[in-house]
C-alpha cells in the first residue's frame, strides 16, 4: 500500500498563494487533489494521470491552479495562486496503485492521505 504525507498548507489572506506537497512511498498510476470543507461533499480539484500526463482541473481552479509531478521524487504538487475564501478547505492528497480509467472519481483512488488545512481569509 502506498503511503501519501503531504505538506504545505496554511493561512493566507485573500490573492496570496500556496504550494502543496505529496511524497508517494511507491509508483502511483495517477494522483490528485480534493478538498472538503465541513458540512460539503468532497470536491475534486485537479488531477494528473503518470503514464500520460493528462491533467484535469475543476473549473473553480482553473488558470489559479497548477498541477505537476516530479516523477524522480515520487512527488505530487499543487501551486495554488490567486487565492480566495471559497478555496479554505482541507486538501487531500490521492493517489492509485491501480489503472487510471478516469482521474477524476475519488472511487479511482486507494491511497489517501491524511490531508492538509489550507485558510484563506479577506
Amino acid at each position: 500500500q502506498v503511503q501519501l504525507v503531504e505538506s504545505g498548507g496554511g493561512s493566507v489572506r485573500t490573492g496570496g498563494s500556496l504550494t502543496l506537497s505529496c511524497i508517494a512511498s511507491g509508483y502511483t498510476y495517477c494522483m490528485g487533489w480534493f478538498r472538503q470543507v465541513p458540512g460539503k461533499e468532497r470536491e475534486g480539484v485537479a488531477f494528473i494521470s503518470t503514464l500520460s500526463g493528462y491533467i484535469w482541473y475543476a473549473d473553480s481552479v482553473k488558470g489559479r491552479f497548477t498541477i505537476s509531478r516530479d516523477g524522480a521524487k515520487n512527488t505530487l504538487y499543487l501551486q495554488m495562486n490567486s487565492l480566495n475564501v471559497e478555496d479554505t478547505a482541507m486538501y487531500y492528497c490521492a493517489a492509485s496503485t491501480r489503472s487510471c480509467a478516469r482521474v477524476n472519481p475519488s472511487w479511482t483512488y486507494n491511497a489517501w492521505g491524511q490531508g492538509t488545512q489550507v485558510t484563506v481569509s479577506s
